[in-house]
């Protein structure tokens, strides 16, 4: 299994106009999402040129609202009814006001993108490890039975002076440390921190998936979730 969960968002998918035949029809539908990412993205491309495909995709997950519009926990549909996670709808339901301005972003590139699907075609060894650090806003840690660590860098993309602290919702069972807690950019800095992430199982076995989450806040505009 590959330690990458999906979906990334969630979007909504109601009264999408679209062609069919030879006219153009309202549908909905998961697939009528799309739509609705698509224009998402153009505009994130248009306000900011430079940024690239991971960038975009970044500021998107990110800053993605697990709260619905009556200001309630999301719930997934279903009999019986249960709060939504990440295997519903990845970092949330997308938000493009937000995503504009998203503080920090995960990015790669081109050689990280061709290093992943040489390894998904088992063309190379030591993957385990490589796509677990692969450079995505999300983790994930299948058969955790000991411990693990795992890098991530961010690239701030907001402020040129801000200091960010970490927050973290530890999944039940395991412990979770964030080195360094705090990061700060400065003037004529660097623009990019890498921090690494340990998870500890407090057992040996799990016996299923528990979620939780790392948010970096600078504690004023930008939570980067």
């Amino acid at each position: 299994m590959l330690n990458i969960p999906a979906p990334d968002v969630a979007a909504p998918g109601v009264s999408i106009l679209a062609a069919k035949g030879n006219t153009y029809v309202f549908m909905s539908g998961t697939s009528m999402a799309c739509p609705h990412v698509s224009a998402v993205v153009a505009l994130l491309k248009s306000a900011h040129p430079d940024w690239s495909p991971a960038m975009i995709k970044s500021a998107i997950i990110t800053t993605a609202s697990v709260i619905d519009h009556f200001g309630v926990l999301i719930q997934a549909e279903g009999v019986p009814r249960k709060l939504a996670d990440p295997f519903d709808f990845g970092g949330g339901h997308i938000d493009p006001d937000k995503a504009v301005d998203p503080g920090l972003v995960y990015d790669m590139n081109a050689r990280d993108y061709n290093k992943f699907l040489n390894c998904t075609d088992e063309l190379l060894d030591n993957c385990k490890s490589y796509i677990s650090n692969l450079n995505l806003p999300s983790i994930a840690m299948p058969d955790l039975k000991d411990n693990i660590t795992v890098r991530r860098t961010v690239m701030n993309v907001g402020p040129v002076e801000a200091t960010y602290r970490v927050t973290v919702e530890a999944p039940t069972g395991v412990i979770v440390t964030v080195e360094p807690s705090m990061i700060s950019f400065t003037r004529g800095g660097s623009k990019s921190m890498m921090f690494t992430v340990m998870f500890t199982s407090r057992k040996r076995v799990q016996g299923g998936y528990t979620i939780g989450s790392l948010t970096w806040s600078d504690e004023n505009t930008h939570s980067v979730r």
